[in-house]
């Protein structure tokens, strides 16, 4: 069991960028997969991007690679979402998950696979 506490949301304008931040506690960090979900008004939550347990693996979903870096720093104890070139598609309210998991490689993508969850910060992109 892992806690999570999602920062770094706010109101950006169309073009701008935000970081968000992921800060766990209660649990060995360094042995949590991470992923960023998203979830807008009407829509089913998706997923953004992971984070393997050391770092060296990433994976990003169609719609935000090459626009938002995922990272992590074990020794904070915290993940990241650097988030570029934002738009009004990417309004929503930012979740961080964590797994744990053996697999040093392991990128889940998959709602079902993550166990702990933060409340979320609101990503809003103005015009």
């Amino acid at each position: 069991q892992v806690r999570l506490v999602e920062s770094g949301g706010g109101l950006v304008q169309a073009g701008g960028s935000l970081r968000l931040s992921c800060a766990a506690s209660g649990s060995t960090f360094s042995r949590h997969a991470v992923g960023w979900f998203r979830q807008a008004p009407g829509k089913e939550r998706e997923f953004v991007s992971s984070i393997s347990t050391s770092g060296e693996n990433r994976f990003y979903s169609e719609d935000v690679r090459g626009r938002f870096t995922i990272s992590r720093d074990n020794a904070k104890n915290t993940a990241y979402l650097q988030m570029t070139s934002l738009n009004r598609e990417d309004t929503a309210l930012y979740y961080c998950a964590a797994t744990e998991t053996p697999i040093p490689w392991r990128v889940p993508s998959i709602s079902s696979d993550y166990d702990d969850w933060g409340q979320g910060t609101q990503v809003t992109v103005s015009l």
